[in-house]
């Protein structure tokens, strides 16, 4: 076997490299969904992604042979209250045990080299964008924004000296099955405060969006990992995702007039792009315009939150079934029959229990590594 080479990612045309990668490691897998190139590629621009404004980052492609066998990125985002911790991300590579060294060793390096003591991931390239390896539920295709991975890159890592640092789970929901009688009580017994649900109002869509970040970045502040949004990247979120929101599939809950709680559900664009091979050009977009105004028949609520300040009242309590049984009827409406709950920390069981008292089933599990690095 010939020497593996881990190159830093330099040109454009390395990058469309390194972003097409996965799609030929996956060529085999029924249940990998190629994302979009030109999608990855602004994911991936400093100059259009504003996570680059308070990160920084390198990413290699491993070759042997001529051939790119591996990738992997290394991050250190100056929000992460931890200065000794640094991340990984986007790794994709042949099931080959060099490989995977060769390319954690470059990352290790780099961010041993830039004071970092703790390596934490895979980040792609934000905890608030896609986060961690697939671990369980690999004979499903993931959904928007969640990552897919193949069944051998847990145990390769875990040989790297790598330990489970958090598991994440995903849920499934059938929105078609009624609601269990224990959880419609306690939608019915908002009756008795003060709480009303109402969907975005799209004619103050910016305003509505600056309103659910607000109440996710209090919400989730305690969370481990917990890294709040900038107004940077609200700003670029609302831009990304307005073509997808559907103000009847948000919900807003409130106490007094005053916004407390939300959702948000968006349809599931993994499901109507997945035989596009990643490429939208040059008649694929319109083949997805298409598909969005017929609908999609699967979801994600990727954004959820319940204002801190209402945990452990009654008005905490009911809100979460509020959000939902709003969503649910929303996503009905739009011919949507399944939806993804995700991610939520393996720790969190209060949320947890919310969703699993809908009826909503575990079905996927990523995990987030970590590993101490030697001086």
């Amino acid at each position: 076997m010939s020497t593996i080479e881990v190159i830093p990612v330099v040109t454009s045309a390395e990058l469309d490299r390194f972003i097409k990668l996965p799609m030929r490691l996956h060529a085999g897998d029924p249940a990998f969904v190629a994302p979009l190139v030109l999608e990855r590629r602004e994911a991936l621009s400093p100059t259009k992604n504003p996570y680059f404004q308070h990160a920084e980052t390198q990413f290699w492609l491993a070759r042997r042979g001529g051939r790119d066998v591996g990738r992997i990125s290394a991050q250190i985002d100056r929000l992460v209250q931890d200065p000794e911790v640094g991340h990984f991300g986007m790794f994709a590579a042949e099931d080959d045990a060099e490989v995977f060294s060769a390319l954690f060793a470059a990352a290790e390096s780099w961010l041993r080299a830039r004071g970092k003591r703790r390596i934490l991931g895979p980040f792609n390239l934000s905890i608030n964008e896609e986060t961690g390896l697939l671990v369980d539920g690999f004979d499903t295709p993931p959904v928007m924004l969640m990552g897919h991975d193949p069944r051998y890159a847990g145990p390769r890592i875990e040989a790297l000296g790598y330990g489970k640092a958090k598991d994440l789970i995903a849920y499934l929901y059938d929105i078609d099955h009624e609601l269990p009688a224990a959880a419609r009580r306690k939608i019915d017994s908002r009756k008795a405060t003060a709480l009303t649900v109402r969907n975005l109002d799209k004619k103050r869509y910016l305003q509505e969006f600056d309103t659910v970040t607000s109440i996710f970045n209090d919400a989730w502040s305690q969370n481990w990992g917990f890294i709040a949004f900038t107004q940077a990247e609200i700003a670029h979120m609302a831009k990304s995702l307005k073509m997808l929101i559907d103000p009847t599939c948000v919900a807003i809950v409130e106490m007094n007039g005053e916004a407390i709680g939300f959702g948000i559900a968006l349809p599931n664009l993994n499901e109507l792009i997945a035989d596009f091979d990643g490429r939208l050009l040059p008649f694929n977009w319109l083949k997805l315009l298409y598909r969005l105004r017929r609908g999609a028949r699967t979801a994600r609520v990727p954004l959820m939150g319940i204002r801190r300040s209402c945990s452990g009242s009654l008005v905490g309590g009911l809100a979460p079934f509020l959000v939902i049984d709003a969503l649910r009827k929303g996503l009905q409406a739009k011919g949507v029959r399944q939806v993804e709950l995700s991610w939520i920390l393996e720790d969190n069981r209060a949320m947890r229990h919310v969703i699993e008292s809908l009826g909503a089933k575990p079905y996927k599990t990523y995990r987030v590594y970590e590993k101490i690095l030697g001086s």
